[in-house]
């Protein structure tokens, strides 16, 4: 999701059971209109702290997230406290009657929230979305991600190329390195030429370096 600050023209983000639990690279992406965070690890409202600087965003789905708690009323009337000019929140339309009852039931975000360094230098909060990333993959497929691929005029992934691994293995070596990839390949769409220049020049460095270590 690091990604984002560098996506400042972005307008619609999917980021669907990925184990995110921090928004803050995306207070920078002005021209999202729509976001979609079901299924991750959003921990506290508070996080709406970021997106109350986005201007254009009119649909939110944050649903199966813990910051979502027992209360959904609360938690609805505390996300259209904060983010009045939103039309739709977790697939359902967003009404006046609501925008006035969360004046009142509504908890006003006034601060980002807090996050506790950890020796290696993480915060609580990455490490724990680094861990949900691992249990819990994008739910993009091999068919999906060579599909991308062919729409970027890309060589599709040989289905054959991790048969050393068990089928286990091979399962989830495979589910986590296409959805990262497919990821990549999408992100890339919104980069310009010299974006696309730095890309290729920092892969090239990856591969020689590679390359050497295997020598």
């Amino acid at each position: 999701i690091s990604i984002c600050r560098d996506l400042p023209n972005i307008e619609v983000i999917t980021f669907s059971v990925n184990g995110i639990s921090d928004l803050e690279p995306l207070h920078r992406c002005q021209n999202l209109s729509e976001l979609y965070l079901r299924r991750n690890n959003i921990t506290s409202l508070d996080e709406l702290f970021y997106l109350k600087t986005l201007p254009r965003l009119r649909v939110l789905w944050l649903a199966e997230n813990p910051c979502c708690g027992p209360d959904p009323h609360r938690y609805r009337m505390t996300v259209l406290r904060n983010l009045p000019s939103l039309q739709k929140l977790d697939n359902q339309a967003v009404t006046e009657e609501e925008l006035s009852q969360a004046l009142v039931d509504g908890v006003e975000i006034t601060a980002p929230p807090a996050r506790r360094s950890v020796e290696n230098g993480w915060s609580e909060c990455t490490a724990s979305s680094a861990a949900g990333s691992t249990t819990e993959l994008l739910s993009c497929s091999l068919e999906e991600t060579s599909k991308t691929q062919e729409e970027l005029d890309m060589k599709p992934i040989p289905r054959g190329k991790y048969s050393s691994f068990s089928s286990q293995e091979t399962d989830c070596s495979c589910k986590k390195r296409n959805n990262v990839l497919n990821a990549i390949l999408l992100l890339m769409k919104e980069l310009d030429a010299e974006g696309l220049e730095i890309i290729q020049q920092t892969v090239a460095r990856r591969l020689q370096k590679k390359e050497l270590q295997e020598e």
